[in-house]
Order: structure tokens, then sequence, then C-alpha cells
């Protein structure tokens, strides 16, 4: 199979261009398309067949449920059996954008979507070329990250071919996400609703318009293998590159920088290839090695956009080790170190204590 790329402006969408891959949805075929988050592999989520593709493709374990992309409000209830009260209010002030709630499912939705589980995923992607793409299709579309499973997440389309070529019908390819981390997840099929993701829609956000949500206990720690996922992200080991990922975590820069140097300075002399995952503020401080830096510590929005890219861009470099320093858990920080927690497999070294 040849994969098709089809290049389309963002900011001035050519309908006629993007209608092909509209009717390869349509069709029961993959389309990969771009969203604010992530890019996403998309397929009819109304077609278990279809579905089963994405799975196919990405290699990915069918106990790990999809999230349902929608163009059009009034899709909410043919494709959930009860929307709260508090799914209303958190759609009227945060859709489009990088927020997925979890509610009780309709039968419309297959099985391959939800991993035999009652309830559902579904967002509305802020990106124009994302609507766009699901109103021609005019079908809701399922859609998880258009990478190989385990891998970090593809933020640019180029980062699809990589990962999918020869594998995916057509790639739309409009440019690099906004947001570069998959949507937040919040299931609101329970009271208090519970935080299963962290994404760009912070915690705090979600507090200030519908009270008290609990946060999942597996955002941050290690799953137990007989675990149900009720979102993607929440089992699996996820956003790893080929190298091997450690986290040097603590509150003081310069122990944390002297720590980052120590380790990269043992494991060279290992006759390792090492990367350091910097901050800008940091960065001037690991001149003696391969370096790139995640952003700025002080506006972690500048890391999230990066992080992915990042961990790939170490891959085309073949490092054996990337050394990552931790950031701080507040806002999309949570987020950021969910991604890097799990990309490490959960080797933290805290710095504090060496």
């Amino acid at each position: 199979m040849k994969t098709k790329v089809i290049k389309i402006d963002a900011e001035n969408i050519d309908k006629i261009a993007l209608e092909p891959a509209a009717e390869a949805l349509k069709e029961g075929m993959t389309v990969a398309f771009p969203t604010e988050t992530v890019y996403g592999l998309g397929a009819n989520a109304l077609d278990g067949a279809a579905v089963s593709k994405i799975f196919k493709a990405k290699g990915r374990p069918s106990d790990n449920p999809l999230i349902v992309h929608i163009a059009d409000r009034e899709k909410v209830s043919e494709l959930t059996s009860f929307i709260p009260a508090k799914a209303v209010a958190l759609m009227d002030k945060l859709w489009p954008g990088p927020l997925t709630l979890v509610m009780k499912k309709s039968s419309a939705i297959p099985r391959e979507i939800t991993a035999g589980l009652d309830t559902v995923a579904i967002r509305m992607p802020g990106h124009p070329v994302a609507l766009e793409l699901i109103r021609l299709a005019g079908i809701p579309v399922a859609a998880p990250s258009a990478n190989v499973s385990g891998k970090p997440s593809p933020t640019t389309a180029r980062h699809v071919l990589d990962d999918l070529e020869g594998k995916i019908e057509i790639i739309v390819d409009a440019g690099s996400s906004s947001v570069g981390l998959e949507s937040t997840v919040l299931d609101v099929s329970v009271d208090p609703p519970v935080l299963l993701r962290p994404g760009g829609i912070t915690p705090r956000q979600i507090e200030e318009i519908i009270g008290q949500i609990d946060i999942d206990k597996t955002i941050m720690g290690k799953v137990t293998a007989d675990n149900v996922p009720k979102s993607p992200g929440m089992k699996y080991k996820h956003y790893s590159p080929k190298a091997h990922v450690i986290i040097v975590e603590s509150n003081d820069m310069d122990k944390q920088t002297e720590v980052v140097c120590r380790l990269a300075e043992k494991y060279i002399k290992e006759d390792k290839k090492v990367g350091v995952c910097s901050t800008d503020q940091t960065f001037d401080r690991y001149k003696l090695f391969e370096t790139i830096s995640m952003g700025d510590r002080n506006h972690p929005e500048t890391i999230a956009s990066s992080l992915f890219s990042i961990l790939r861009e170490f891959d085309d470099r073949e490092v054996d080790i990337i050394l990552a320093e931790a950031v701080d858990q507040n806002g999309v920080g949570l987020a950021i170190m969910n991604r890097m927690v799990k990309a490490a497999g959960y080797d933290i070294v805290k710095a504090d204590l060496v």
C-alpha cells in the first residue's frame, strides 16, 4: 500500500483537496489528520471493521479504548445514553478544544471502540482541518495518535510517515500541532468526575467550571497488569523513544543539573551516547553534552509543544540514554510529567537523595 499525503493550508482550507480523505473515511479506510494536540489516525467510529484497521496499523492492544472525534455537538446524544449536566457545562466552555469527556455509551458504538466498556470517550477537536474533515465525512471519527503504539506521539505529518508509511491510506498534512500533548480525558460518567489523563486543559480550568474533580492514581503511578483502562494512555508504556529515558527530579535547579551532569559523565564512560533534555534556563550548563532544550520552565506550554518531537529527534541522533529534567507539576506541567514518567517507564532519580 502506498500512503498518499494531502497538504492542506489550515488558514485557507481547500475542501476539494480534502474531499478524498473524507471519502476514504466513509469507505472504511484509515486517514491520519492533524489536531491541535497531536496527529490522529482516524477511521469511521461506527464501523467496527474500519476501527480494527487502526489497531492493526498501530500494533495497539485491543483492550486500549479509543476516542471518538466529532464536529457537531448534536452527535453527542447519538453516541451516548446519558449526558450529565457537568458534561454540558464543560462542552459549553471548552469545546472545541483539547478536552475528552467519558460518558455512558449508546448502542451505536461498536465494541472495538470501547474495549468492551460501557463508556465512550468523545471530543470535539479545536483544529480547523480536523473539524472540516469530520464534517465532510459526515461521520464520527475514532482516532488515537497516529504513531506505532508505544512510541512518542506525532506532532507533524513527517512523524506519521516515519511510523506508518505503507500501513495507512492517507495522511492530511497541515503543519505542526500547537498543543503537542494528547487531550485531557475526564470521566463524567461518575460524580465527582475523575481525571484519567492530563492534557492541555488543566484540572484548575475544569474545577472553575464544575467544581471538585478527583485525580486517577495511575496518572503519576504504576498500573497493575489487571487494571482495565478507561482512557488511552492509562495502562501501557507510552510515548517512549528507542533510547532509555531517565528523569532527574529536584526542587533545587542547581542540584538537578549537578546530578544530570554526573549521570551523563557516568554513562559516557560506559561508552553510551547520551542526550540531555534541558530547559531554557539550564541549557548552557550542559555544553559538554548533546543537549536539546524542551522550552521555558516558567512557561510549560512551550515544553508541552516540543516534548514528543525532541524525543523523536534523539532517536534520529541514535542516543542510548536520555536524561530529562523533571518540571513542576502545576498546570500543564502535570500533563508533561505524566508523559515523561510513562516514557521513562517510571525510572526517576531523586537528585536530592543522590
